[in-house]
């Protein structure tokens, strides 16, 4: 891996296209824990986990403890994902029952496996020492309540996707009962030119049990390698058609400045769909998205 000894340490943090601006508080603060991690001498990968974990424990965000409920009103399914430019990669999909899916993303990187999904990845969690957590906020109902009333409307609650598709597909093990789709992730630069990153979600409402979206897909929700590093929000089920991390990352290790990638990999969406890019390059940043989206660059 080529480094560059002269890089400027930096971390940047989004917390959802399609969420609100009022939230940058929470992104700084996870930015400036990434930073903290770097300035004491933790690695890329570190301070991108450490900046996703502070997030996932806002509660604001989708993603660990602000994880939507599934149509269930039960269930949380959540992914998570973590790659660094000396090969570090790790995932999990639809793990339950955990409070940081990042960690345990992070500790999937320490076995022969890049991806644990579903019962496997939750066994795993426990053997590797995460305790179960379950806790279900009101915020949360209050969101579920809404997205059932939207269901029962004519406003679709998913752009292109008839309400009544989740109803003919139902596949929970409950009656069926008649939103966010976002995400958070880091992205980070040593002083070292090594780069990482670091994604978390509670998945997509409405969605069926064992939806996965972009997030642990390597390429279409995140990629890290020796030229920068790249973190997506947005509709999963678009973006993996695109792999739009990858994509991004590929036009910055041809020389694009990170904002002209971040901008053009943004454009590459219709209107209707929720996108969002941050992204590091070897020498700069970028951050683009046609959403409202929580946003913080450490040092800015």
């Amino acid at each position: 891996m080529q480094q560059n000894q002269t890089s400027e340490p930096m971390v940047l943090v989004h917390g959802g296209a399609g969420g609100s601006r009022d939230q940058d508080d929470g992104c700084r603060l996870a930015a400036n824990g990434g930073m903290d991690r770097l300035r004491g001498g933790g690695t890329a990968l570190d301070a991108a986990v450490a900046a996703v974990v502070a997030m996932e424990d806002d509660g604001r965000y989708n993603a660990g403890s602000g994880s939507v409920l599934c149509l269930d009103g039960q269930t949380i399914e959540m992914d998570a994902s973590v790659m660094d430019s000396s090969g570090a990669l790790g995932a999990v999909a639809c793990i339950q029952r955990v409070k940081n899916p990042v960690l345990v993303a992070q500790a999937v990187a320490g076995t022969p496996h890049w991806l644990l999904a579903g019962e496997g990845a939750e066994r795993f969690a426990r053997s590797a020492g995460f305790a179960s957590h379950h806790e279900i906020s009101q915020r949360q109902r209050d969101k579920h309540e809404k997205l059932l009333r939207t269901l029962s409307g004519d406003t679709q609650a998913t752009p292109g996707v008839a309400n009544s598709a989740f109803a003919r597909h139902w596949n929970y093990d409950t009656p069926r009962a008649f939103q966010p789709c976002d995400t958070v992730g880091a992205v980070a630069r040593g002083a070292d030119g090594s780069f990482a990153v670091a994604c978390s979600t509670g998945g997509s409402a409405p969605s069926l049990l064992g939806r996965v979206g972009d997030t642990p897909i390597i390429g279409s929700g995140f990629y890290a390698g020796e030229h920068g590093a790249v973190a997506v929000t947005g509709i999963g089920e678009h973006i993996v058609r695109r792999l739009l991390a990858h994509t991004v990352y590929a036009w910055i290790a041809g020389g694009m400045p990170a904002q002209e990638a971040a901008d053009k990999g943004v454009a590459l969406f219709p209107a209707e769909i929720d996108v969002g890019v941050i992204a590091l390059g070897r020498t700069d940043a970028g951050s683009a998205s046609n959403r409202e989206m929580p946003f913080a660059q450490v040092p800015a």
